[in-house]
């Protein structure tokens, strides 16, 4: 075999050129320069083929890395509609979610489907239900589709601690968590019960408890000197103010409580089971009471015009007789208190749970074991928002500052027809919408 690895092909060499080969026999003719050049140019050969041989290795390794990751998002899009294939395959059952809010910044909890002017509490909960699986979308848009109903319609501005709505929803895995991810913080799912099919949170619901804070300095007489954070409600004035606030007690016509109501409507009564003013506290320097007041249902506006009168009677500006008025046929002047501190605490369903709370397929609609989330929400949530508020925007100073405007001795026909409310009296009664519940 003839070695011709270095030799240049068709070039015979001089003998001065030639050198042995020492793996063959064979002789090499080559110039010195020529040999360094040809090695060169291999060497660059083989390095170029290393670098082509690298580049492919390394677009091998990337499209196998590329097609790892496209296999895991397909895996991860897969089980997702696996997931949601599951969650619609499952049955839908009754239930009852115990919530939990802060009403500032919401016009309130009902929804209203087909406006986004004005939000509120339903419209982030009906979008958590959807977003979490629990209820198609189209249930979203028309809520009769999951016979969705709330305990009480809480307005403008107000709280709850806890607010029960019925529906029917797909039980998926951890659905509290599911529900809560896709709420805000000051929105809180804390409970949920099986319930009987045909149950209505509304219907169903045998009475309701509210509490109303407010800052003490509110009781302080008309002709006292009051620096607000210096005040301290005394035992004489608390005594009053519950004497006085125990006079609701029972069944009266609150016509006069509420709006677009005659005193011969027979809606417009209601019975009082029980309302008292708590021990004040202090907060930031500032000591409030918490008002408790329960009810079987409540008129829109109701609540605030109880405490609103009783106000002010304490305060000097209306005797203790206009409550007596008040209750008759005759149309009264009845101030109406801020909606913010009002907070809907419990609802309540006694008959339900005497005949189904222990038939051993339903749980009673209590909810003991919750309490001290509830209590946590308010303190974190409920209880702050209407102190700082409260500092901030001073909404109790500023409506104890109308309270001489009203007329408590004339009917409220005279006092529109011989002096109108100044218009001033008149923005901050009708910007605060707030109510409690209404029918």
């Amino acid at each position: 075999m003839r070695c011709s690895l270095l030799r240049p092909r068709g070039m015979e060499l001089p003998l001065s050129a030639r050198v042995s080969c020492h793996s063959c026999s064979s002789h090499l003719r080559l110039f010195p320069l020529q040999v360094l050049t040809m090695a060169e140019d291999l060497i660059a050969a083989v390095a170029s083929q290393t670098k082509r041989l690298n580049s492919s290795s390394s677009e091998v390794v990337q499209r196998l890395e590329e097609n790892g990751h496209q296999n895991k998002r397909l895996k991860s899009d897969a089980d997702e509609e696996d997931a949601e294939d599951q969650n619609k395959k499952l049955p839908k059952r009754k239930i009852v979610l115990l919530m939990a809010y802060s009403g500032k910044g919401y016009h309130g909890m009902q929804r209203n489907v087909g406006s986004s002017q004005f939000k509120t509490i339903e419209d982030d909960l009906v979008s958590a239900l959807v977003q979490s699986g629990c209820i198609p979308e189209n249930h979203g848009e028309d809520m009769k589709k999951m016979s969705f109903q709330r305990c009480a319609r809480t307005d403008k501005g107000v709280s709850a601690a806890g607010q029960i709505v019925s529906l029917k929803v797909r039980l998926i895995d951890d659905i509290l968590e599911k529900i809560n991810n896709h709420l805000p913080s000051h929105i809180r799912i804390l409970g949920l019960k099986r319930v009987t099919g045909g149950f209505n949170s509304k219907n169903k619901c045998d009475a309701r408890t509210y509490s109303y804070m407010l800052p003490t300095f509110a009781f302080a007489h008309k002709d006292q000197e009051v620096q607000e954070e210096l005040y301290r409600l005394d035992r004489e004035t608390l005594e009053r103010v519950n004497k006085l606030l125990a006079c609701y007690k029972g069944t009266h016509n609150f016509h006069n409580f509420t709006s677009q109501k005659g005193p011969r409507d027979p809606s417009a009564k209601r019975y009082i089971m029980e309302m008292y003013c708590g021990e004040p506290f202090v907060r930031e320097n500032l000591e409030f009471a918490v008002i408790e007041v329960k009810g079987q249902s409540f008129m829109m506006h109701q609540i605030r015009k109880m405490i609103g009168l009783v106000i002010a009677i304490v305060k000097g500006y209306a005797a203790e007789s206009i409550m007596e008025r008040s209750w008759g046929e005759e149309k009264v002047d009845v101030p109406k208190a801020p909606g913010l501190g009002l907070v809907l605490e419990k609802v309540h369903f006694e008959k339900y749970n005497r005949r189904f709370g222990n038939d051993g397929l339903h749980e009673p609609l209590e909810w003991t074991e919750e309490e001290g989330k509830i209590a946590v929400f308010k303190e974190q949530y409920i209880y702050p928002t209407i102190i700082n508020t409260e500092r901030e925007e001073k909404s109790m100073a500023n409506w104890l500052n109308t309270l001489p405007i009203h007329d408590f001795n004339s009917s409220a026909v005279e006092m529109q027809t011989n002096n109108k409310n100044s218009k001033k009296s008149s923005d901050l009664e009708a910007s605060d919408g707030c109510g409690d519940d209404s029918d």
